[in-house]
């Protein structure tokens, strides 16, 4: 009963001959997030296995700089 009253007002939205491309594009739009979440889903695996935690490992350590300096470059002498 609740697919009709769906397939009713999915009719009266979009029209019969929309119907069909409608659903491909939705069906190959789901396909797509599962290939993606397939891939993020084996990297992670990957990751776990290698003993790696983080995405980069050897990070630089941070210099050290100088503080800046304000400069008095007014022209006008009041």
């Amino acid at each position: 009963m609740e697919m009709m009253v769906i397939l009713l007002i999915a009719v009266l939205l979009f029209g019969a001959n929309k119907i069909p491309k409608l659903a491909r594009s939705t069906g190959e739009a789901m396909g797509e997030f599962k290939k993606g979440r397939q891939e993020v889903e084996n990297e992670l695996r990957e990751m776990q296995e290698s003993g790696t935690d983080s995405v980069a490992t050897e990070t630089e350590p941070a210099t050290e700089t100088e503080p800046a300096t304000e400069t008095n470059t007014s022209t006008d002498s009041e």
